[in-house]
């Protein structure tokens, strides 16, 4: 298999053409240099190598503790970070407006001023690996590519593009670019944003729109609450969760677009005494809650008392409630969700250990396909579930809920392992089959033979292609046509049989061009939905979608080269060593004659 892929490998099978310019990547900015001849052609390789040696001098400030002249510190999650207030100060309107205050109001001038990121970004959250990231860049001008401990989950089933960990750290980023005024990151994270708002689970939308009404990120704002309004989120949880006038806003649009839906009518007395019940659980007051009880009609069923508490309240509390047996502790709210689901969204093990105590299922499934398991997975990130534990230090929380979910669950092998069930369900389904389409399609589109032959060697040639951006028009220019005979089973094999064989080409495509597979990843987690459509926009924005397009096409030249020139010393090397194994063993025949 492996002769007939680099049988390919003499060039690029590509039917772009490649421009011939030198690249010099400078995060979101981005200049190209023609490669013409004569003395402003050497002036302009001397700029590029210039600039080079100087961004690369400059991260040996940050990345070098030979280098460590810092004068400032900032300390990040208990970390503290030496940065240079010259550097920042320069490339940064806050940085310089802060510095240009004084110290930090310490009476101690001979010690370094220490600022805390929490001082700085008040209503959010930056990690100590996002601000070393957005640092590299205030230092380097290049934009690293995010860790993958900090920015994937542990859920082995998904792809990475849109689970929580992958949003919270592109919501970090964009604090610290919001913040502290960087505006060419701002526009390529909200890019990256705009990006996950419909592939992400509704829940893993909320952070999204935090950052974007706390940093009045306006485009970001309105997809989001388009989106959330679409939802079946409950106004309960919007109201815990998201900003008042968004809220407003998306309680709004959903009555203009269902105006006559009976189901959207709330009965004023009934949400009165629930959230008279919410309140006694905020307040922590049980005697109260029975006396409310008491003094109505209402149930703990009727409230989803138990839900809530398990979402926002004290352990002790979500306890105190089970232990008055009122409630069914398997009950499943209007969205599908057990009181279990809730508790593995907000990982506590207290309040997971309780609920298992009482006879919460662990196999449950929720309507749109998740187990409590892959909830929890999901949610967590790999640095956090991977973390060794020093003796006498406290252990991960995310990590011990996953355990105790995990031995639930072999305690229970009857049960089934639901681990994998948010892959058989239509919606998480169907944004793993659009990502992945759209992954082979731009594949195929660069480098049409490899792209073929490994399609061809994963069977993907033989399954029907998934409707999404890369999906072929019929002959009267609609989407491929629907069998309304087709049942939700045999439909759900179809699709998880397409699945599985493109999963299959793209990890190909990763095994024999690694160099290549990393270049389509970043272009389809930050450009895909504007380059797609190049004519589409302002004239001014086709121009620049189309020079990010010729860049896209450099950037996957030289990755090209580099898995070629990798494989070849590979082929060399098995070769030499081969060669080697072959004479030392017509020596030993020949001495044992």
């Amino acid at each position: 298999m492996m002769d007939t892929l680099m049988d390919n490998l003499t060039e690029p099978s590509s039917s772009l053409s490649f421009t011939s310019t030198s690249h010099l990547s400078n995060g979101a900015n981005s200049y190209n240099v023609s490669a013409s001849s004569g003395p402003e052609s050497g002036r302009s390789n001397l700029e590029i190598i210039s600039l080079s040696r100087l961004s690369s001098n400059l991260e040996k400030l940050l990345l070098d503790s030979d280098f460590d002249c810092s004068d400032v510190e900032i300390v990040v999650e208990g970390i503290p970070v030496g940065v240079h207030r010259c550097i920042l100060a320069a490339r940064s309107r806050f940085f310089h407006e802060l510095f240009a205050k004084g110290g930090d109001g310490s009476s101690k001038p001979e010690r370094k001023p220490k600022y805390h990121m929490n001082d700085l970004v008040p209503d959010g959250r930056v990690g100590h690996e996002a601000f070393i990231i957005f640092l590299s860049y205030l230092y380097t001008g290049k934009l690293k590519p995010s860790p993958q401990d900090v920015s994937t989950c542990v859920d082995t089933s998904c792809v990475h593009d849109a689970c929580r960990p992958a949003v919270n750290f592109a919501v970090e980023l964009m604090y610290a670019s919001s913040v502290f005024q960087i505006a060419e990151l701002v526009s390529l994270f909200q890019r990256r944003l705009l990006n996950f708002v419909e592939k992400a689970l509704i829940e893993d939308v909320i952070p999204i729109v935090q950052v974007a009404f706390h940093c009045q990120l306006n485009l970001l704002l309105t997809h989001c609450i388009q989106r959330v309004a679409r939802s079946d989120l409950d106004n309960i949880t919007l109201e815990k969760e998201a900003p008042p006038e968004v809220v407003d806003n998306i309680k709004l649009l959903r009555l203009k677009s269902h105006p006559n839906d009976p189901s959207a009518q709330v009965d004023p007395v009934q949400e009165k005494r629930v959230r008279r019940i919410h309140k006694a659980l905020d307040s922590d007051d049980v005697e109260l809650l029975k006396l409310l009880l008491s003094e109505s009609d209402i149930t703990l069923d009727d409230a989803n008392a138990l839900h809530y508490a398990a979402a926002y309240c004290d352990s002790k509390i979500v306890a105190e409630v089970l232990e008055l047996r009122l409630a069914n502790v398997n009950l499943k709210n209007a969205r599908g969700y057990t009181v279990l689901h809730v508790a593995a969204m907000r990982r506590e093990p207290a309040v997971i250990m309780s609920l298992l105590r009482m006879g919460a299922c662990v196999s449950d499934i929720t309507a749109d396909g998740q187990s409590t398991i892959s909830i929890c997975r999901r949610l967590t990130r790999a640095k956090d579930y991977c973390a060794k534990t020093e003796q006498g230090q406290e252990s991960n929380k995310d990590r011990i809920c996953i355990d105790i979910l995990e031995r639930e669950m072999r305690r229970n092998p009857t049960d089934g392992d639901g681990s994998n069930s948010s892959m058989v369900m239509a919606d998480d389904l169907h944004m793993r089959l659009l990502y992945l389409e759209n992954r082979v399609a731009f594949a195929r589109l660069l480098f049409p033979a490899e792209a073929k032959l490994a399609m061809k060697i994963a069977h993907a040639e033989t399954t029907s292609e998934f409707a999404g951006l890369s999906a072929p028009k019929n002959t009267s220019g609609t989407l491929r046509e629907v069998d309304l005979n087709e049942t939700p089973i045999v439909q759900n094999k179809r699709l998880r049989s397409r699945m599985d064989a493109l999963q299959k080409t793209v990890e190909l495509g990763r095994h024999y061009f690694p160099h290549c597979s990393e270049v389509l990843d970043k272009f389809l987690e930050d450009d895909l939905p504007d380059l797609f459509y190049l004519e589409r926009g302002t004239p001014e924005e086709q121009k620049i979608k189309r020079m990010r397009f010729c860049e896209l096409k450099e950037d996957v030249q030289k990755a090209f080269s580099k898995d070629k020139a990798e494989f070849s010393q590979s082929v060399l090397s098995s070769s030499s060593s081969s060669s080697s194994s072959l004479k030392e063993n017509v020596s030993y025949k020949a001495s044992r004659k």
